[in-house]
Formats: C-alpha cells, structure tokens, sequence
C-alpha cells in the first residue's frame, strides 16, 4: 500500500496521507475522496517533437502523479504545483469551475517515450491511461532522377526507404494518379537501432514520357515524404532520325573546326615567314654596317698615311721612262713628216 506524506497549507498546514484508497485528511471532522473527470487521449508524433497529454481531477484534489510506461515522470501537487524531476518532463496547469486540469508535456520525444501514459490521483480505480506513439521518418530516394527508355522495353525503377519507424506504407503515383499495387512490389526488413527499411520495386513499359512519384507514409507525417523520377520515352523513328541528325550535326561541326585550325595554321605560318624576312633584313643590314665601318677604319688608316709621309703624285714619272718612252715618239714624227714631204 503506497502512502505519501504532504503537509497541505489549505487545511491549516495539516498533514495529508495519500493511501491507495480515498484520501484522509486527518483533521477533525474532515474526510473527502476526489476523481477523475477527463483522462489523457492517445497521441502519435514525430522524434524530436513534443507530446502533450491533459487530465482533469475534480475540486478538492491533492496529488496527482503522471507515470510513462509505469515509472513516475511528473507529481503536481496542491497547492505547491509540479515537481519536476526531469527537463523533459514539464507541466502547464488550468483551473476551472469544475475542476484542475494538468497538461503533461514531453520535449523532444525518443522512441523509448513510447507506451503508456498515466494519469494517477492514488486512489482505487482512479487512473486514467493513454497511449503514446513516437515514430520516426528516415530517407526516401529513387537512385536516378532521370530515366530513357526506348519503345517496347521494360524497366524497373526502385525506390528505397531507410531509417524508418514504423516501416513506411509505399505508394506510387504517375502524373498524379495512383498505379496499381499489383505492378510494384515493396519488400521491408529491420535496420538498426529499432528501425526499418523498405524496398519497392515498379515495373514499368512506359509509352510516353511521365513523371513518377515514389511516396512513404507513417501515421506522425502530416504529408507523406516523396521521391520522383522522370521517365522520358524514345520512339525508334524519332531515335532514328535523331541519329541522323546528330551525325549531320557533327559532320559540320568538325568542317567547322577543321577550317578553324587551318586559318589558325595559316595565321601562324605567315608569321612565321614574315619573322624570318625580318630577321634576315636586320642581319642584311647589321652586316652592311660592319663593312662600312671597316671601309671608315680602312679610310681613316690611309689619310693618316698620307698625313705622315706627304700626298702620292700620281702624274709622276721617272725620267729615265720618260726619256724611252720619248724617242719611239720622235722616231713616228720624223718618218711622219719626211712622208709628207716626199709625196708632195
């Protein structure tokens, strides 16, 4: 039998024995016992949210004692209020006409918050339970965002879910209209750490270009969470006169740069001749230089000569050559004029 003792400021600091029966006020003349009139309801939410939890005693209440999954989180007690032992465990309080109303709030809920709730006066019969479920949304992805698929082929498009609690509910959708169960198949297994994971598989013969929509549901979501992948159908004659194109297309292409790098070769093969011009002209000169301030030394060489031993008459001659020279003269002149003078 479970007793707590509580001095009770509202009865004159008497003391207060909560047994598993009514509570006794022992004080004279007073007895009373006290119910609950509204209990705690089930609640399903996400990891890390929060979860709350109401219940309502009737006027005159003392204690009331909230317990998760049979272990005591929060007491409230009248008049001093909450006892909390535990940051994650608070209350909010409501007084009405009728009664107290305590809400219990659980802050970033785990999966181990799971189970029962309860809401407790310490009195026979006079608990109220609830539910709590905390569930969790992990991943969803469809490996490839993108998918081409030519006429008449099949192909199987996966979806993978993980980290989930509970395994999700997968569904598939096709330009906003649900497909058929029967043409995906959805395979579930257990992760770690309490979790699930989900493979479903689609089966699919498109005949035109569609969007798919891979969706995960659990109670806690308020939307389900998505996946999509786009489905582009290739006709064989559309295939066909694209490769046509696409050759055509890569035929001028490569005209297109073939004349690009031979005016590119071009450009550079007339530079390079003009290079060499240049360079030939420039040693052209540099050479005529070298022989004109050779011929300058030379020049300057021989007015130093003249300077130092007098100017060269060139219209000198020696005698002696004169002198020969002269009389082979003489010789033509005489037999010159005895002719003359003969014949006339």
């Amino acid at each position: 039998m479970l007793a707590v003792k509580i001095k009770s400021k509202a009865f004159g600091g008497g003391v207060v024995y909560v047994f598993t029966d009514c509570v006794f006020f022992f004080l004279p003349g007073l007895g009373f016992c006290y119910s609950i009139i509204n209990g705690p309801t089930n609640a399903t939410v996400l990891a890390g949210s929060e979860a709350r939890f109401n219940c309502t005693v009737s006027a005159g209440w003392v204690i009331l004692i909230w317990l998760s999954n049979g272990n005591p989180v929060l007491t409230v007690i009248n008049p001093q209020g909450a006892v909390e032992t535990s940051d994650r465990f608070t209350s909010q309080n409501y007084t009405s006409g009728n009664g107290f109303t305590s809400e219990l709030i659980i802050h970033n809920t785990q999966l181990s918050d799971s189970g029962k709730i309860e809401c407790s006066t310490q009195q026979p019969s006079e608990s109220s339970f609830a539910f709590l479920s905390v569930q969790v949304n992990g991943s969803l992805f469809i490996k490839n965002s993108t998918l081409t698929v030519k006429e008449n082929k099949t192909v199987e498009i996966v979806c993978e879910a993980l980290g989930w609690a509970p395994a999700p509910d997968i569904t598939w959708m096709t330009n906003d209209s649900f497909i058929d169960k029967s043409r995906y198949v959805t395979q579930q297994s257990q992760g770690s750490n309490d979790l699930h994971n989900a493979l479903s598989i689609l089966t699919l013969t498109p005949t035109a270009t569609e969007i798919l929509t891979c969706l995960a549901d659990i109670e806690a979501l308020p939307n389900p969470q998505n996946a999509t992948v786009t489905v582009i159908f290739v006709n064989s004659t559309i295939e066909n006169d694209y490769s046509e194109d696409s050759r055509s297309t890569w035929v001028i292409v490569l005209a297109v740069v073939l004349s690009f790098v031979g005016i590119i070769l071009l450009i550079i093969l007339i530079a390079v001749v003009v290079r060499c011009c240049c360079l030939k002209k420039k040693g052209s000169t540099y050479q005529n230089e070298i022989r004109k301030v050779s011929a300058e030394k030379k020049k300057d060489g021989n007015l130093e000569n003249r300077q130092r031993h007098g100017s060269e008459n060139q219209g000198y001659i020696p005698e002696e050559l004169w002198n020969t020279e002269q009389i082979p003269g003489e010789s033509k002149l005489v037999n010159h004029v005895s002719s003359n003078c003969f014949s006339t």
